[in-house]
């Protein structure tokens, strides 16, 4: 397989996205801005959570090549929490988290796994199949009470922090390779053209990370934001946000 990739922070502010890639596996994080952070109980920043959670990641698939996504998964949040069980306080909700999306090429079958709102985009005979984690949209309420109390439970949404369990609540499958040309992962800050202002499909949006690239896609989210674009799904959005996109392309 072949790849590309273009990641770019909020202006102004670190950068909580992360990808990772290897011969035969592509790997998308996001990072998540705890509510409170003065009252989180973990000492580290965002992107030292989401660093360790991708380079576990990209060790397990390295050297396990056959391994189990949500297996890996699950074994990288377990040494992500190792790595500060003794400074941090782990019970606590608001630790920093991570969505997590994975696509494998193994033999002819593609491996995927989506945790949180981080969508992957499918390119199948030219028709686009977006492979979506939604439980976070669909939530009734955003405060931080109403947030902290269903993260990580059944009633709410899934995302990779303290808990290895979560790693098996994922969106994941596996799917023949045959008519897959590209592949798309996406933060959400790269998504929002579709999901968040509703300004264009996805077949859309895959063209232009197709034709101009991944670059070329982040820049005309920037652009959108801005000129003032809202969000059109009911749900508080930042004004920027850190956007990462990578196209993957599959021998024939």
């Amino acid at each position: 397989m072949r790849a590309v990739m273009e990641s770019q922070a909020t202006p102004g502010r670190a950068n909580d996205d992360y990808a990772a890639l290897g011969l035969e596996w592509a790997v998308v994080l996001d990072g998540a801005t705890a509510l409170k952070p003065a009252e989180n109980g973990c000492i580290h920043d965002v992107p030292w959570v989401v660093h360790r959670l991708a380079g576990n990641l990209a060790h397990l698939l390295t050297i396990a090549p056959d391994v189990a996504l949500a297996d890996a998964l699950a074994e990288s949040i377990a040494r992500t929490c190792a790595a500060h069980e003794k400074t941090c306080d782990l019970s606590n909700p608001d630790s920093p988290s991570s969505t997590v999306t994975i696509l494998r090429c193994r033999d002819d079958f593609l491996d995927y796994l989506v945790l949180g709102d981080s969508p992957l985009l499918v390119n199948r005979a030219g028709k686009v199949e977006p492979i979506l984690d939604e439980r976070m949209a669909n939530l009734n309420d955003y405060s931080y009470e109403a947030v902290m109390a269903v993260q990580n439970t059944p009633e709410g949404y899934y995302v990779a922090s303290t808990m290895p369990d979560a790693a098996y609540q994922a969106v994941r499958g596996t799917v023949p390779a045959e008519g897959v040309d590209a592949a798309a992962l996406l933060t959400d800050g790269a998504s929002r053209l579709v999901d968040a202002f509703q300004l264009m499909s996805w077949e859309e949006l895959f063209r232009i990370l197709s034709d101009e690239g991944p670059a070329s896609l982040v820049a005309r989210t920037r652009k959108v934001e801005a000129d003032g674009a809202t969000a059109n799904d009911g749900r508080k959005r930042k004004h920027h946000d850190d956007a990462t996109a990578v196209l993957v392309e599959l021998a024939p």
